[in-house]
């Protein structure tokens, strides 16, 4: 294995924290960054997949983009783990709710990710590989949530590939088997951490409700999502 940085990652090993925060987005990277972090600094732009090192609260925390998709977090996530030597990585996100109890706002604690994803196939498993988050993370994510008074919901969520899918009853069968809500990347890195010996835990604000017509904007979606936010860098 190649020494860092890495094709994808500018930072010297010693730039990145144990613990890194995950927005698919990096502006929401660099939001997090200037708006809760303290003494950060820029470290990387690479593919302007920006990354932020700094201090919360006293704990050193490293905030960057994964990108959209398994494909793209699954590459920073396996640098960042196997590269980088990172202990923990929370993917904070957004997410469609398939469920009445996730509404718009919600803060959703990805316990298990399901997957129409082949991800799994290049482990050649003898079976089928159940993606699920760390348990302490998860449960202290809904502790401080609920010491925060911020509400959140727990259960399975849906990692797809597909975005634009052409059957159109995809999200309806998967919301028959109690999917919370559908997103894009958590498989990919619950999969990278357990293969890693690593922990990772997916947190979700719900942005749109399609079985509803609901939605939030696109500014909202960058810097309106500051209750999940808090309870990740609290339990950084």
């Amino acid at each position: 294995m190649s020494k860092t940085p890495t094709p994808h990652i500018g930072a010297a090993k010693e730039q990145i924290a144990k613990t890194v925060l995950m927005p698919g987005d990096p502006l929401r990277a660099k939001f997090i960054a200037e708006n809760f972090l303290e003494n950060w600094e820029c470290v990387n732009t690479v593919r302007n997949m920006l990354a932020f090192t700094g201090e919360y609260q006293g704990k050193r925390v490293t905030v960057s983009g994964g990108g959209m998709g398994m494909p793209s977090v699954g590459i920073y996530t396996y640098e960042l783990f196997h590269f980088y030597e990172v202990d923990q990585i929370i993917r904070i996100g957004t997410a469609g709710t398939l469920s009445d109890r996730a509404n718009l706002r919600d803060v959703v604690i990805g316990v298990g990710a399901s997957t129409d994803s082949a991800y799994a196939a290049q482990y050649q498993l003898p079976g089928t590989f159940a993606p699920i988050a760390d348990f302490d993370l998860a449960r202290k994510a809904a502790e401080t949530g609920e010491r925060l008074g911020i509400r959140t919901v727990a259960g399975n969520i849906l990692s797809s590939d597909i975005f634009y899918n052409d059957n159109d009853q995809a999200l309806q069968k998967w919301a028959s088997m109690g999917i919370l809500a559908a997103e894009m990347e958590a498989a990919a890195l619950y999969m990278n951490a357990a293969r890693a010996g690593k922990r990772a835990l997916c947190m979700l604000t719900i942005s749109d409700a399609p079985f509803r017509g609901e939605s939030l904007s696109i500014e909202d979606r960058q810097t309106g999502f500051t209750d999940m936010m808090k309870i990740a860098l609290e339990i950084a």
